[in-house]
């Protein structure tokens, strides 16, 4: 069965590969966008494939609740990666478009029947046990000091934000638990690691938090397609790398995610 989705954010650097990766798949997938805006963000770099077709990209705000309740009219599955990604943003940003952006969301989909949505959550809700050892000596890339084994950090842990930003994405898990546990809505969120566009890591200090494009994008393939059963659960998406303290086994169990990408091709 074709399913109907929509990609809130879909200007956005993970989003505009969401959209094209699921529109090659036309066999499978339904889809749609929707953005604030109608340019690419600044994070994205220029595609030849750039652009969409018409009746398949809305320019909506989340704040907007009444066009975004008619545009999830019909869908199956929104994925929802609008935000701001700033970690500086101010909070006035932040309220607008990750607090009460995700709520309006969560409510448009319950009231359109929508059956599941992808939230897009960030590896800053954890951020904070980065302070600490042995994940500390790992982020300083200082392998060879690193006690073997060590526990990694899990989906069952308590989060640790660092910054409003991440605790936006922390009340965006949540409302996710919330819809799921109170109106059934198969809600799934990812914590996304450091997705750069081009891949390209700027430096060494990133090899404990990234996550390659192809990577992000199988993560929210396999949230899109995993079975109807599944109503809450939470999942780290990061690729492969010696340096790597949040636990990426429970994604693997789950969803059968396993990273296409090593960290390791840039040291």
């Amino acid at each position: 069965m074709i399913q109907k989705v929509l990609v809130t954010g879909v200007n956005g650097l993970i989003g505009g590969q969401v959209y094209s990766s699921l529109s090659d798949q036309s066999n499978c997938f339904d889809v749609f966008g929707l953005d604030r805006s109608v340019l690419p963000s600044v994070r994205v770099s220029p595609s030849p494939k750039a652009g969409f077709e018409k009746g398949r990209f809305f320019q909506v705000d989340l704040t907007d609740f009444e066009s975004l309740l008619a545009l999830c009219q019909g869908m199956d599955v929104v994925v929802h990666l609008a935000a701001n990604p700033d970690p500086d943003a101010p909070w006035e940003d932040l309220l607008r478009s990750n607090i009460i952006g995700t709520y309006h969301v969560f409510e448009a989909c319950r009231l359109a029947g929508v059956s599941r949505v992808v939230y897009a959550s960030s590896g800053q809700a954890i951020l904070g046990y980065r302070l600490e050892e042995p994940y500390k000596t790992l982020a300083e890339g200082l392998l060879d000091n690193v006690p073997q084994p060590f526990v990694k950090v899990d989906h069952t842990m308590p989060t640790r934000a660092l910054n409003a930003y991440g605790c936006s994405k922390v009340w965006g898990e949540g409302l996710a638990r919330s819809y799921a546990d109170s109106h059934g809505l198969s809600c799934l969120c990812i914590r996304f690691g450091w997705v750069i566009a081009d891949d390209a890591l700027p430096y060494p200090e990133g090899r404990d938090v990234w996550c390659s494009r192809a990577d992000a994008v199988q993560m929210v393939e396999r949230c899109v397609t995993a079975p109807e059963s599944l109503r809450f659960d939470i999942f780290h998406a990061f690729s492969r790398s010696d340096y790597l303290w949040k636990d990426i086994s429970h994604a693997q169990d789950v969803l059968g995610y396993i990273p296409l990408d090593s960290v390791d091709a840039f040291f």
